[in-house]
């Protein structure tokens, strides 16, 4: 059998619980979809700087979940840019160009700075 006793006050748990569900926990997300398109802007190679300028972001609230979706629009006959510069493509010749891994450095301590703000609203 398991038991689970507690003593002292709920109070910061109902009030984080608040919080989240009014979405004040989520109330930079703007600032952090923009920071995160300037900085893929910035890691992105360029050649005619077409895909590096084609970054955007979105917010996406969906029921229960709230999150920012980061897109780039640069398409070559279907084919998304950014993503065979990332992950590699093949040439029309036979040959392989290997993809250059940009987006995950860049993104990486924005998704930091994202889990430390949350984390320090959690801990309000």
């Amino acid at each position: 059998m398991i038991s689970v006793e507690t003593s002292g006050s709920l109070d910061n748990t109902i009030s984080f619980l608040k919080r989240a569900s009014s979405s004040a926990i989520f109330g930079n997300l703007s600032s952090y979809g923009e920071r995160g398109v300037r900085a893929l802007q910035s890691a992105t190679p360029k050649d005619s700087g077409e895909t590096a300028s084609s970054w955007g972001y979105r917010i996406v609230r969906d029921g229960q979940r709230t999150k920012i979706e980061w897109f780039n629009t640069h398409q070559v006959d279907g084919t998304n840019i950014a993503v065979i510069i990332q992950y590699g493509h093949g040439t029309g010749t036979g040959g392989w160009v290997e993809g250059q891994d940009y987006i995950n450095p860049a993104m990486r301590p924005i998704f930091d700075e994202i889990a430390a703000d949350i984390w320090k609203e959690v801990r309000k």
